[in-house]
């Protein structure tokens, strides 16, 4: 997703503010004091990210929220203000969205600023012609 992100950021010279909401189970019940090994790698992918972000010479603000994913990121919005929200999508297909619904889905709905869906690839898929 950031490879859209990124040029947009640096054509307009906008700070670029990561959120990743932790939704396990000591996320969700320990919230901030949580310590588990899902907390410790989204804490790592999270300043990993952002030191990547500022070699390039962005602007790049970080945080890692805890609890339900849709909840979490419309608090955040609401309390920071977005020009651009960009999230990336699981592609869990029809059963898993019409039974868990999306937190995209949810969050494009409930804000009224433009939302840039991008669809996760595989870690290791082979990329498609653009």
């Amino acid at each position: 997703m950031l490879r859209h992100v990124v040029p947009l950021a640096q054509m307009m010279g906008a700070t670029i503010c990561l959120l990743h909401v932790a939704d396990g189970w000591a996320a969700r019940w320990f919230g901030p004091d949580a310590v588990s090994p899902e907390v410790t790698a989204d804490r790592a992918y999270l300043a990993g990210l952002q030191a990547q972000l500022q070699a390039q010479g962005l602007t790049v603000d970080a945080e890692l929220a805890f609890g339900d994913p849709t909840k979490q990121i419309l608090r955040w919005i609401a309390e920071r203000g977005c020009d651009l929200i960009a999230m990336s999508t699981h592609g869990h297909r029809l059963l898993g969205d019409l039974f868990l619904g999306t937190t995209a889905t949810n969050v494009q709905h409930r804000v009224d600023v433009p939302v840039l869906l991008v669809r996760a690839k595989p870690e290791n898929a082979t990329p498609g012609p653009r």
